[in-house]
């Protein structure tokens, strides 16, 4: 087991002493320890870094799972065509939960989807799949480039199409969350959506869809 990781187990372990009985340990202080550990680190090569992210996640720990997630987007610089296939992994075996989901999806692995938009295929294919962690993210890994205007060529409304009517309660409100933040940047595409499918789609979905539109299309969505 890598130094670093050993470390990482002192630490929290640290951080869980520190607490009282009603308290948990902060995000944001993981995050500290994470930057803490990383600046330690001497090989930051990618290879290395997401070798003991591998570590870290085996951990089956979320304050764990924290650290290895934002490494992976602390060596963003460094992606590569064998990046797509050890985060895929990661999505399939250690992704048990929303945060992990949001987390990964919004950051490392959306950052990836961002600098090479080919492998929106294969995110299509997540929707597909008997995971719904995995349904949940072909939507959620679309924000960042959608809230940074960089998704040229891709056509969030294909996953939407494909979710539209999915059993889970969280892959509702996941491309929901999606359709959300495409209406600060499409609202007239988002509002036309909704209105044809107002009378189908999950309303878990609907409503999250709408939070962020003006007062006008929201109160003749809601009719």
């Amino acid at each position: 087991m890598h130094d670093t990781v050993l470390k990482a187990r002192e630490e929290i372990n640290i951080l869980l002493n520190a607490l009282t009985s009603e308290s948990h340990i902060r995000t944001i202080d993981v995050r500290r320890l994470s930057a803490k550990l990383f600046r330690s680190l001497g090989n930051k090569n990618i290879d290395n870094v997401l070798a003991i992210c591998q570590e870290f996640l085996d951990e089956q720990n979320w304050a764990m799972g924290v650290i290895a997630f934002d490494w992976a987007f602390k060596v963003r610089e460094q992606y590569n065509e064998n990046t797509y296939d050890i985060f895929y992994s990661w999505l399939e075996k250690y992704v048990r939960g929303w945060g992990d989901c949001d987390d990964f999806c919004t950051h490392a692995f959306g950052e990836l989807l961002m600098q090479n938009k080919q492998l929106f295929s294969h995110v299509l294919q997540w929707t597909k799949h008997s995971d719904f962690w995995i349904r949940r993210a072909s939507a959620v890994i679309l924000i960042p480039m959608i809230l940074r205007n960089n998704y040229d060529g891709i056509n969030p409304l294909q996953i939407t199409d494909k979710l539209i009517m999915d059993e889970h309660d969280l892959v509702r409100k996941g491309y929901g969350w999606m359709l959300k933040s495409l209406s600060t940047k499409e609202p007239d595409t988002v509002y036309n959506y909704l209105i044809k499918h107002k009378s189908t789609m999950p309303r878990v979905a609907f409503r999250y869809s709408l939070e962020k539109m003006d007062k006008e299309k929201r109160a003749k969505l809601m009719k």
